[in-house]
This record gives structure tokens, C-alpha cells and sequence, in this order.
């Protein structure tokens, strides 16, 4: 009688994870999102869940959906090689229409803990861990090649980013999913925790997402990274990876009101747009050629 009602329980936990699942998707999906045409082939989509209605939390949720094909905006990637500089700054240097913050740094040094390759020019290399392993956001790029942006995951060799062809090249990472499949997560506090995340994503028509969730406040729980990756996948994307997050989530695009910073960034623990972190990187949106 125990076993039949411990299985019972188990049955009935899983059609309940099934249904907060469905009816998350569902909620993300059809729910009305805030759309702004910025540019030519550029739109700003924003939404706020402030009924504890995505994943039993309050979430925001900006992201530029951006077209990648013709005569279409140009990505890149801005870097420094130890100055650290607010992603609103990195945007405006660089004349963008917009920017996100990019991927992992060194907080008290500058510089960025990944490899990252510039025009060509390597501005730095992996920091491996004591073991001389990878950390999982070494173990995925983006890369782009005459504006055009792609992801790619590591092959497993110790110079596997030194021969990608690409001109410029930003690990990054955990890779939440590649052409359609999903990959596996860890179970490390850092997965499974709930913070403010970066995302980019590509739908399978090669439109561009460059997301960030706000987080560590009530109107905005963040995300797991489990969570994230099933966003992801319910925006459309086939393929998404991690970027940094935490207090470094920033979106900003030229001429928004608030300084152009769009999210909630968290640096100085207020809801507003005033608390962005300074990075050493970042992915801009630029005008087309």
C-alpha cells in the first residue's frame, strides 16, 4: 500500500511539473509583448511578469530581435584589454544602435577571463582553472564573420579557439543549445540559482535575440540557467548561449530614454537604470554597411 501510494505521489508530482511547464510556455508565448521598431530590421521587445507568472516569479525580460541576413545590422564585438567601461560607454564609443554586456572578466584587474579575438588581434587568452581545465564558459563561442553572428561549442582540443577562422571570436558559455539540441547543464549553485542573465539566441530564419532578464529584486526574480534555456527555446531559438550575468546584464540602445539602458541593472540595488557594472566586453549592434 505504501509503494502504490508513493508511486501515486510520484505520477502525481509529474503531471504537475508538466503542467507549470506548459502553462509557462504559454504564458511567455501569447502574452502581449511590448514591440518598438528601432532601426531597419532591428525591434526592442520588453515585458514585464509582475504576477508571479513565469516560473511562480515576477520576471523582466528585454531583448533586440535583430535580422542576420542581406543588408542587415552588423554585429561585433568591442573589448578592452584591461579597462573596464559600462556597456553604455563601449555603445557610444563604438557609434552603435545598441549593445549588450558580453562575457566573463576579471572584476578587480580588468581584462576578460575567456579568449577573445578582435579584428583579428587576440586580446585574451583563457585563464584556466587550478586543475588547468575549462570552465564551462570556455567551452562555446560566438563568433562573427563580415557582421553575420554564429555559435559554435568546443571540440574538446587545447587549441581549439586559436584555429577558428573567424576574425573575431568570444568564449562564452554555458551553451544552453545547438541546432536544435538541447545540452546538458551542471548542478552547480551557478546553474541552478536564480540571478540576472544574458542570453543570445538564433531562430532557425537567422534572426538574432540578445536578451536579458533582470533579477535580485522583487519585481524581477531572474533566472536558473534551466530556466533561461527553456525561455530560449519558447522565444524560438534553436540554438542560445549564456552570456555574464549578475550585476553585468545591461541592455542599451542608442537614444532610449534613461540613458539608453533599457533593463534593470543591478549594481547599486535599486529598480532602475542606473546601477550598471563596468565590463571589459561587449556584442554591439551596428548600422548597416
Amino acid at each position: 500500500m505504501l509503494k502504490k501510494s508513493f508511486l501515486t505521489l510520484v505520477v502525481l508530482c509529474g503531471y504537475g511539473l508538466a503542467f507549470a511547464q506548459n502553462t509557462d510556455s504559454l504564458n511567455l508565448v501569447h502574452t502581449k509583448w511590448d514591440k518598438q521598431r528601432l532601426a531597419r530590421k532591428i525591434k526592442l521587445v520588453t515585458h514585464h511578469f509582475n504576477a508571479k507568472d513565469l516560473f511562480l516569479a515576477n520576471q523582466n525580460i528585454s531583448y533586440l530581435e535583430i535580422k542576420n541576413k542581406g543588408r542587415s545590422p552588423v554585429l561585433a564585438i568591442a573589448a578592452e584589454e584591461k579597462v573596464l567601461k559600462m556597456t553604455s560607454t563601449f555603445g557610444t564609443e563604438n557609434n552603435a544602435l545598441a549593445a549588450v554586456n558580453g562575457s566573463f572578466f576579471d572584476v578587480k584587474n580588468g581584462g576578460s577571463v575567456d579568449f577573445i579575438k578582435v579584428g583579428g588581434k587576440v586580446l585574451a587568452e583563457n585563464r584556466l582553472e587550478k586543475n588547468d581545465s575549462r570552465a564551462r564558459h570556455q567551452q562555446a563561442a560566438v563568433v562573427i564573420s563580415n557582421g553575420k553572428l554564429a555559435l559554435k561549442k568546443w571540440d574538446g582540443t587545447a587549441d581549439w579557439e586559436q584555429r577558428l577562422t573567424e576574425e573575431n571570436v568570444l568564449l562564452s558559455g554555458p551553451l544552453l543549445m545547438l541546432n536544435g539540441t538541447d545540452e546538458a547543464l551542471d548542478s552547480t549553485s551557478f546553474s541552478r540559482s536564480r540571478h540576472p542573465r544574458t542570453a543570445i539566441g538564433i531562430k532557425p530564419n537567422g534572426r538574432i535575440l540578445l536578451l536579458t532578464v533582470d533579477g535580485r529584486n522583487s519585481n524581477s526574480a531572474g533566472m536558473s540557467l534551466t530556466e533561461l534555456a527553456k525561455t530560449m527555446k519558447w522565444l524560438g531559438c534553436t540554438s542560445s548561449i549564456n552570456l555574464d550575468g549578475g550585476g553585468s546584464t545591461t541592455l542599451w540602445v542608442s537614444g532610449f530614454p534613461g540613458g539608453g539602458v533599457v533593463n534593470y541593472p543591478t549594481d547599486n540595488k535599486l529598480w532602475d537604470h542606473a546601477g550598471q557594472r563596468k565590463v571589459a566586453n561587449v556584442i554591439l549592434v551596428k548600422k548597416t554597411r
